[in-house]
């Protein structure tokens, strides 16, 4: 169960008030034609723009902050805001934006001195940024601290649908990881284990579970230590589907986007031979995971079914996503490789929702809870 967070019609009267909206426009950018950067996608300036616009409904006055890329803590003028500053003038004008919070190492280090000056000046805090509430960062934990602060329509949205999962999903409930290994996703899995009917394991960690039934796995991803963890969990009685066949790379094959290695790829059953890498799943495969996403009440997918940059190995989790966005049920796609594989292939505005935080989905999933929702809960009320 996930406790309650506050939400905007929770605040004191915003009329004549300062708001410090922390939003997430980490957005990717582009070098345009006469050399500035350009916004490449700005979905995510888009999703701030409900909280935006109710702030100033209620007569607030709005200033935005959020962080760009991983500029190391010092100015660097590839993550300027100029391109969002300019792009939000448009979209919502009135709004102030702050320069890229990654500017100043006091954001990551969540320095008390950086949270003052944050808050200097502004009466409301509202985090509307899903994707940074599992760290503990100036921006994210800080000001609650000290102001009254709710959750923005995007975050309360983000915690809503992740709650509806773990507590009342239709069914059956089908969860799909991908993604390269077991041990990141080790305490998701667990985690779901005991809320899904149906657990599909795909992408690189399929090759531990492969190798903890004894199937030879040529030189594909492997944890050796997660054998016995595997091992396990195929024991638990609970249903995962492991991989009956996957595609796999000849040796000393080289894998990358517009690749044109002449090596060889070939569809093996769950048996590799030495040397060949396996890095997609197979067309069995994929017939078995459409099933039984298709009849699914409620879906959860993260990570990817393999390589699917290279071209050679994207049928697998191209298909997988088209199953999502086919499947009648309520379907959730967590973020990160996940959601850039939906845009990849144009299936993006087919899911009932695309997680703006990969990382924030499943630390949510796996702790109930998260620091940036935990400081907001904390908040003064008035």
């Amino acid at each position: 169960m996930i406790e309650h967070i506050p939400h905007l019609e929770e605040l004191p009267n915003l009329k004549g008030k300062r708001v410090l909206l922390r939003a997430d426009f980490n957005v990717p950018l582009t070098d345009g034609p006469s050399g500035r950067k350009e916004i490449a996608d700005d979905h995510r300036i888009l999703s701030a723009l409900p909280t935006i616009k109710w702030l100033q409904e209620q007569g607030a006055h709005v200033t935005a902050c959020s962080h760009l890329g991983r500029p190391g803590g010092e100015p660097n003028p590839d993550y300027s805001m100029d391109p969002i500053r300019e792009k939000l003038d448009q979209l919502a004008p009135g709004v102030d934006l702050l320069q890229n919070l990654r500017f100043y190492p006091g954001e990551e280090s969540n320095d008390p001195a950086f949270v003052q000056r944050l808050i200097k000046d502004q009466d409301i805090y509202v985090n509307d940024a899903f994707g940074v509430a599992h760290r503990a960062h100036a921006s994210v934990v800080g000001p609650p601290q000290f102001l009254p602060s709710a959750a923005g329509r995007l975050l309360a949205k983000e915690v809503d649908v992740i709650t509806f999962l773990l507590d009342s999903p239709a069914r059956p409930f089908v969860a799909i990881l991908g993604g390269a290994k077991v041990s990141d996703k080790l305490n998701v899995i667990k985690a779901l284990m005991d809320k899904v009917d149906v657990l599909i394991v795909g992408g690189g960690m399929c090759f531990t579970f492969l190798a903890a039934l004894g199937h030879e796995i040529g030189s594909s991803l492997f944890e050796p230590d997660q054998v016995e963890i595997c091992r396990h969990l195929i024991d638990s009685g609970k249903r995962i589907i492991i991989p009956t066949d996957v595609v796999a790379l000849g040796p000393g094959g080289k894998i990358g986007a517009g690749s044109s290695d002449p090596v060889e790829v070939k569809d093996f059953g769950r048996e590799i031979p030495k040397g060949w890498m396996g890095l997609d799943i197979g067309p069995q495969t994929i017939k078995e995971f459409t099933l039984e996403i298709s009849t699914a009440g409620s879906v959860f997918w993260n990570g990817p079914m393999g390589v699917f940059e290279d071209d050679r190995f994207e049928t697998g989790t191209k298909a997988i996503a088209q199953a999502v966005a086919d499947c009648k049920g309520f379907t959730v796609v967590g973020g990160g490789d996940s959601a850039a594989a939906l845009a990849y292939f144009g299936l993006e505005e087919q899911v009932d929702h695309l997680s703006t935080g990969g990382g924030a989905s499943l630390e949510l999933i796996e702790k109930g809870d998260l620091p940036g929702l935990a400081a907001l809960r904390s908040s003064k009320r008035s």
